[in-house]
Order: C-alpha cells, then structure tokens, then sequence
C-alpha cells in the first residue's frame, strides 16, 4: 500500500467510529477496515461499552475468512491488549494471522500503551504507526483529555446577540430566544454527543432549563449544578428523574432517586474539585451551558477546550454581557439567520 491508500482507508476509519458518537462511553470511538487486493472487504466500529470492538467487528463482516491472512487491517486505535469486557483484541488479529496492521495513533491508558502493537509485532505482522495521528487523536478529543489530563474535555456554549449580549437585561423574566429552532435542534444534537451539561445556580431559577435533548432521537447527558446553597426548588425541571443529576454544594453528599448531592469547599475555587470529582465518576466530557458569570470562571481557570457560540442579528439595549474568550476558530457554519463558531483553546491541544 503507497501512503495516499493507507490514509484514504484511515479515513474510512474514523468515518466508521464517529457512527459511536455519544454511545461508547467510557470507551474510545473507533473504526476498523480490512483491505485486500486493494479492495475493501470488511469494516466495522465500536458501538457501546460492553459489545465487540471495532476490529471484530470488521472481522466478522468479512465473507471470505480465509482471505484474512492475506489481508490489512487499519484501525484508527491501537488494538487492545487486555481483558476487559471483551478478550484482547490484539490476540484476535494474531491469531488470524494478519500480514500488516495499520494503526492511527496509540492508545495512552495503562492497560494498553504500547502493549497491543508490541504483542502484534512480536507475531511477526508488520505494524505502521500514525497514519492522519493528528486527525485520530482528534476523533477521540474525550477519551485522551480524560486519561492524559484526568480531567473531562470541556466544551463551553452559549448563545449572543450582534453586539455581545446573552440576554435582555431587565426582561429576562420573558422568554427572549437567540437561537432559532434549528440552532436549538443542533444544540441538542450536540447534547446528545457528550456526557454531561453544566449549568449554574442563576441559570437553573431563571430560565428553568430541561437541559435534554428533547428535539431530537439521542441520549441525554447528565446534568451538573452548581448551587451552593441549594436554593433551586425540587420542582424545577433539573431535578426530574428523568436523567440522573449531580448538585455541587456546601452543605451535603447524598443520593436519591437519581439526584446526587456532593458537599465541595465553596472558600476555595470550586472547578478543580469538581472536576476530581467528574473525573472519579469516569464522565469523559462536559458542555458547559451556564450564565456568564459560570463560563468566564472556567474561561479565567483556563479549564476549557472548545467553545461554541451562537450568534444571531439581533441587537438590544440592555442585557448580560457576554464572556470574553480567545482562541482558534476551527470552523463556522450558518442555520438560518445564527451564525455558529466552533472556537479551539490552543493551549488545550493535546
């Protein structure tokens, strides 16, 4: 295979992984192709946490068995080397007899780190590393800040009118909507990718958020408060049972029916302990959907790693002022009359 094909199949394989968006967690996203003769004769991803991985997957599409030894297999993870849920993928492509295994970038958690291309190598295979790296590192943004950073990958997002506001200021008590209804269908569509969604105590009595992805067909994150004296009523939509809760306080730790409280150190910054305490529950990633006072905390706390800001034409006299934030602007997008930028922390790159 010349390099051009090698990645034109990687490609292919973070196509496939990405079909797991919002369904594998804690799990990596990842895709699988098996090339023979140049042709592409089986392919597969991972779909949720607990089912076969990519690589069996694309396995078991393959019609001729016997046309395995003969074959590439390209994944855009390195093969697991340990037994978890499922057996070790890497002695799954060993005993097939691969001839070449192509892989995107290397997974960095303790039980695999090398393990799995050692083991591949050692059987003889040939093994290429970092074919479009960059680009498979990106598709799994989550799973890498979580084990390298041990923190969740943290997406802030919020809404603007043209001149910068959130809001409308003293009309706030009436619906005032930046975000038109298809911006709102992409909004939850974003919802249902991430695990989580964050939003503060002003926020929560104010607008009564739902916080789900109601519009659309796609899991709901969890739901993360921050309320410190725990003032939001147990009427309030965030507290439904619909979808498990977590209330960052000072004054308890408890759980029930779903809602979970956790007692932090409000005389010290908050972020850090919260995000020990997202990180000890195994949640990957976080849209942060607060007022502004929230996001500029985790803006200052340089404790983000995307944001996303809808803009809309309207202008008003009065309202909250949005963040200030700086970073790289990766792409923008128009639905309808909003305007949506998708801004990078560069800092944050991995």
């Amino acid at each position: 295979m010349t390099k051009n094909e090698d990645e034109i199949y990687m490609h292919r394989c973070i196509e496939l992984a990405k079909n797991g968006l919002g369904t594998t967690y804690p799990n990596p996203l990842v895709g699988a192709v098996i090339v023979y003769d140049h042709k592409i004769i089986g392919e597969g991803w991972h779909k949720r946490s607990g089912e076969a991985h990519a690589e069996i997957n694309a396995i078991s599409s393959v019609n001729d068995q016997s046309l395995l030894k003969e074959s590439t297999l390209y994944v855009s993870l390195e093969p697991c080397s340990h037994h978890g849920k499922t057996p070790p993928c890497a002695l799954k492509i060993i005993e097939l007899e691969f001839k070449k295994v192509v892989i995107g970038t290397l997974d960095p958690t303790g039980k695999v780190n090398g393990k799995g291309v050692e083991l591949i190598k050692n059987s003889g295979a040939e093994v290429i590393i970092g074919i479009l790296e960059k680009e498979c590192k990106e598709l799994n943004k989550r799973f890498l800040t979580y084990h390298i950073k041990k923190r969740p990958y943290i997406i802030l997002k919020w809404a603007e009118t043209l001149n910068k506001k959130m809001d409308n200021g003293v009309e706030r008590k009436h619906p005032f909507w930046i975000s038109n209804p298809f911006s709102i269908q992409k909004t939850h569509l974003l919802r249902s990718q991430e695990q989580s969604i964050l939003v503060g105590k002003n926020t929560a009595l104010i607008d009564n958020p739902s916080l789900t992805t109601r519009t659309i067909y796609g899991k709901n994150p969890i739901r993360l408060l921050i309320d410190k004296d725990l003032e939001t009523p147990s009427s309030f939509n965030i507290f439904n049972q619909d979808i498990v809760t977590y209330v960052f306080n000072k004054i308890m730790t408890s759980s029930e029916e779903g809602i979970n409280y956790f007692k932090i150190n409000f005389d010290t910054d908050i972020l850090p302990q919260i995000m020990k305490i997202l990180y000890d529950k195994n949640i990957q990633s976080i849209i942060v959907e607060g007022g502004r006072q929230t996001l500029q905390h985790f803006i200052d706390s340089e404790l983000w790693d995307e944001a996303i800001i809808i803009s809309s034409q309207t202008i008003v006299k009065n309202g909250t002022k949005s963040p200030n934030l700086f970073g790289e602007i990766t792409e923008q997008e128009y639905i309808g009359n909003n305007l949506i930028s998708y801004i990078r922390n560069i800092s944050s790159i991995l």
